[in-house]
């Protein structure tokens, strides 16, 4: 499960500096990583190179954007999946059960509050 994935919670880059997602995602070999770009207040933008599936877990205090820069994701729900295409987003509600997957590499942006587990609440 979590030990799975390639996660970095540390923030990349500061304020005034130039984020380089295309750079990060193009140099990512993992099947599933995620890296914190930059804090932006009190939230967080996470680039995230998946392919695959993640475990099924949910935020209990924090809604998460999901944003599709490349590929195809699917988040599924309880009762439904939701399917998004390069450009198109998705607000998973905070206490929503939720399991992000990718067919095929895709590569997403995830904005949410700073204090959100990368692995969920499981």
């Amino acid at each position: 499960m979590p030990g799975e994935y390639d996660i970095h919670a540390d923030v990349k880059y500061g304020p005034l500096e130039v984020i380089d997602a295309g750079r990060l995602a193009a140099e990512c070999a993992e099947k599933w990583w995620n890296q914190t770009l930059c804090r932006v207040n009190d939230a967080v933008a996470r680039l995230g190179v998946l392919e695959g599936e993640f475990h099924w877990h949910q935020h209990d205090r924090e809604d998460e954007l999901f944003f599709v820069l490349e590929g195809r994701l699917l988040i599924d729900l309880e009762g439904r999946t939701a399917e998004l295409a390069a450009g198109q987003g998705f607000v998973v509600p905070r206490g929503v059960r939720h399991r992000p997957r990718a067919p095929r590499r895709t590569v997403v942006l995830m904005f949410e509050a700073a204090t959100v587990t990368p692995t969920g609440d499981l």
